[in-house]
């Protein structure tokens, strides 16, 4: 077979490492086995003491003692002869009595192909190719090799991180490229002792260096962004096609020094058997990277099961990895589609597509992929598998609590993994603010640029009152480079606690034809209600509406439709509810619709249907935490108020006191309605104390209530609880707070009518 043409330089020679010829002023020198063994030992390890011991061991191994002593003098003599070097005053190779020797100069390489083959070859020639791998794999173009090879374990620690490059693909075959980095990527985030830079850090970074997120990144720029981004190491993987052999490399080297720390090879008979060689590969190196053998042997399920058998149906879905960071979830969602339709057994791809569809907010076919990356969860990795596990629990049965649990044991066991921190954020779902803030800092602690930690809690900061530590979140997130897309949303709600109605109206502008530009307009649309400005209102709750539907999302069209009649029904209009709750129904009939619709329902005193709804949302939704916590309770609540039982309701509404702090995303951005109603049912059992008491919560906590009409209506709720218990200065300040709020609202608002009738009354 032959060879490609592998060159090392070293001073004014040139060395041909498979042809074992020496090359210098045009001359070719053909050298004796013996003399180039030594040789191609010592340009491996420039500048590094390779012991007599190890010579023997390696070259020598089953010669005598004598032989060897009388070999090894004889060869490094020749091999003197040939460099034009002496023992007495060495230029290249320095002699380090009864130690072994050195090479005293710097080596270069001008190598391009990841390895060669190890078989058919003799004893000495199965060493060369292992010691050829070292720097093949490097994929040095040029530079300095004034390097240590490993030869020893080299231990990372778990702070330390590690960029992957792309692949060198050798072949001519493009299912390898993009396809083995992503193997390799899930191979490594297996390992509890890895810690692998995000890929959004690797894009930022390439972006603050003036390259694009689509160059490929090589040896010699991710050296650079290696560094850039603080790392610790740089993996670097390749394949070549030797006859009918596929050959895998990896190497890993320090980001600072450039010096190997890792070298791992191996070989594959067919195309076939690509995924098990670089999966073995990668198991190796982890070993020498530091990883226990005990960690290595746990987490260490093969490449090929975790993902899939199939290299197009693993080529579909590492595209469409890479489509949604280039491009968003909707460019990712067909390319998870023929993943899946390649290897309908790909757990993976199922995930990567329940993922998406959950940001386009299409929370049925989200939970239709949850639901099957479940069932197929003993086929991946452990880290996939919590994953996978907390995806399902939080989508489909709705069990935060059980999802919740996944993630703290994701968590304990991947401490340096940030991903678990912020998916257990959602602690805020049962009014635990702290505790969610708390996650989200641990999130951005092990990982300081993601961009879902820091919109989370800038949301939590708010939450908390905390508007200042919402601010400075948001200035960290831009010093970090997150991406406006991700910012604009906590940044709108803090311009609206401040009531910078400016900044929240150039945000709005910023958002128009982006991926987020539904929920700012959503957004403006509870603001605009908050003021009153009702068909304003009705106006961008259209237009959100239109703009889920632009990119399928039915589900999320219809909860925008919901909560719009929702409001209807608090302002005291309805007949547009009933219209609103009906086409919201015909659009997506989905828990989260079904859970509002309910609710409006019961508010507009349809208590016969309302009792039906909740009926049906308790059979289908038995383990749903939000909904059997604090949803199902406030509609019963609603129900018994309309019938005249606001002592049933204010026992109803005890159920739901411990969560009456819970954030309710993607039903309500804000609102604490389980409060509104108990403090609806004190003024119907004539408790004006009671009722103040829990008007004033909404009035307390606005950073949870935020935009909610609610916030403007707790008011006037308020004021009504103050004359009841006869605190008439205190029931005027009151009304007025709200009227100043409403005086650009329409006038047409039945609630607004009755306020202003009340006021006059009370004045």
């Amino acid at each position: 077979m032959q060879l490609p043409a592998q060159t090392v330089r070293f001073g004014p020679f040139q060395l041909d490492l498979p042809a074992a010829e020496l090359h210098h002023n045009g001359a070719t020198i053909k050298l004796a086995e013996q003399p180039f063994k030594i040789l191609a030992e010592l340009v491996q390890h420039p500048g590094e003491l390779v012991t007599r011991d190890e010579l023997r061991q390696r070259l020598w191994p089953s010669d005598t003692f004598g032989d060897f002593e009388h070999g090894l003098h004889s060869a490094v003599g020749r091999l003197r002869d040939v460099l034009g070097d002496s023992a007495e005053n060495p230029r290249y190779i320095e002699t380090v009595p009864r130690r072994g020797y050195r090479l005293m100069v710097p080596v270069e390489s001008q190598i391009s192909v990841a390895a060669v083959p190890k078989p058919h070859l003799g004893r000495w020639k199965v060493w060369l190719v292992g010691a050829v791998a070292g720097v093949l794999i490097a994929i040095l173009a040029v530079g300095p090799l004034w390097r240590q090879r490993p030869r020893h374990v080299y231990a990372l620690k778990p702070s330390d991180t590690v960029v992957l490059s792309d692949f060198v693909n050798t072949t001519g075959d493009p299912v390898f490229d993009d396809t083995l980095k992503q193997a390799l990527t899930v191979q490594l985030e297996q390992s509890p002792f890895l810690n692998i830079l995000p890929q959004t850090k690797v894009l930022e970074t390439l972006r603050l260096m003036g390259h694009s997120a689509n160059e490929v990144l090589t040896q010699e720029l991710g050296q650079e962004l290696c560094q850039r981004a603080g790392s610790k190491a740089l993996l670097t993987g390749s394949i070549a096609k030797l006859g009918s052999l596929y050959v895998i490399g990896l190497a890993a080297t320090g980001c600072s020094t450039g010096n190997f720390l890792a070298i791992e090879q191996e070989q594959a008979a067919n195309k076939e058997d690509v995924l098990k060689a670089l999966g073995k590969a990668a198991s190796e190196l982890r070993r020498k990277l530091g990883e226990s053998l005990s960690s290595v042997q746990k987490f260490d399920a093969p490449i090929e099961e975790v993902t899939t058998p199939s290299l197009e149906a693993l080529k579909a879905y590492s595209l469409g990895v890479k489509a949604r960071n280039d491009k968003g979830n909707l460019a990712a969602i067909p390319f998870f589609g023929r993943a899946i339709e390649l290897d309908p057994n790909f757990a993976m791809a199922y995930t990567g597509l329940s993922v998406a569809q959950d940001a386009l907010d299409r929370y049925d076919l989200a939970r239709d992929a949850a639901g099957k990356a479940f069932v197929l969860r003993d086929r991946v990795s452990e880290r996939e598998r919590f994953r996978i596990s907390g995806i399902y629990y939080s989508l489909v049965p709705s069990d935060l609590e059980r999802a919740v649990q996944v993630y703290r044991q994701w968590a304990q066991t991947y401490p340096m993994d940030a991903i678990p921190h912020i998916n257990q954020g959602m602690v805020v779902h049962f009014g635990r603010w702290e505790e969610a803030a708390a996650a989200e800092r641990e999130a951005l602690r092990l990982d300081p640029d993601n961009s879902v930690a820091y919109f989370t809690l800038a949301f939590f900061n708010l939450g908390l009152n905390q508007p200042q530590s919402a601010e400075a979140t948001l200035g960290q997130a831009l010093q970090h480079r997150v991406s406006a897309s991700w910012l604009r949303q906590p940044m709108y709600y803090l311009a609206f606690v401040r009531g910078d109605t400016t900044k929240m109206a150039h945000l709005l502008e910023e958002a128009m034809g982006q991926e987020d530009e539904r929920w700012l307009l959503s957004a403006q649309s509870d603001t605009e209600a908050y003021y009153g400005r009702l068909t304003r209102a009705r106006s961008f709750s259209r237009r959100a509406m239109e703009s889920e539907l632009k990119t399928g999302s039915r589900q999320a069209a219809a909860l925008w439709q919901v909560r719009a009649s929702l409001r209807e029904a608090e302002f005291g209009s309805p007949a547009l509810g009933r219209q609103g709750v009906a086409a919201a129904l015909a659009l997506a009939p989905s828990w989260q619709v079904g859970t509002l619709a309910a609710l409006a329902v019961a508010r507009m005193g349809n208590t016969a249907r309302a009792r039906a709804m909740v009926e049906k949302l308790e059979k289908d939704n038995p383990s749903n935490t939000l909904l059997n916590l604090s949803w199902l309770p406030t509609i019963k609540a609603a129900i018994e108020m309309k019938q005249g039982n606001p002592s049933r309701a204010i026992t109803v509404l005890e159920e739901a006191a411990p969560y009456e702090l819970a954030r309710h995303t993607p039903l309500l951005v804000g609102g604490l309605y389980p409060v509104y109603l108990h403090g609806q049912a004190y003024l119907l059992s004539h408790d004006g104390t009671a009722a103040a008491a829990e008007f004033q919560k909404l009035l307390d906590h606005r950073g949870i209530v935020l935009n909610s009409p609610l916030g403007a209506l707790a008011h006037l709720q308020l004021g009504r609880a103050y004359v009841m218990s006869g605190n008439t200065a205190k029931a005027k300040a009151a009304y007025q707070d709200f009227l100043t709020l409403w005086k650009d609202a329409d006038a047409d608002i039945p609630i607004l009518k009755q306020a202003k009738a009340e006021y006059a009354k009370l004045r």
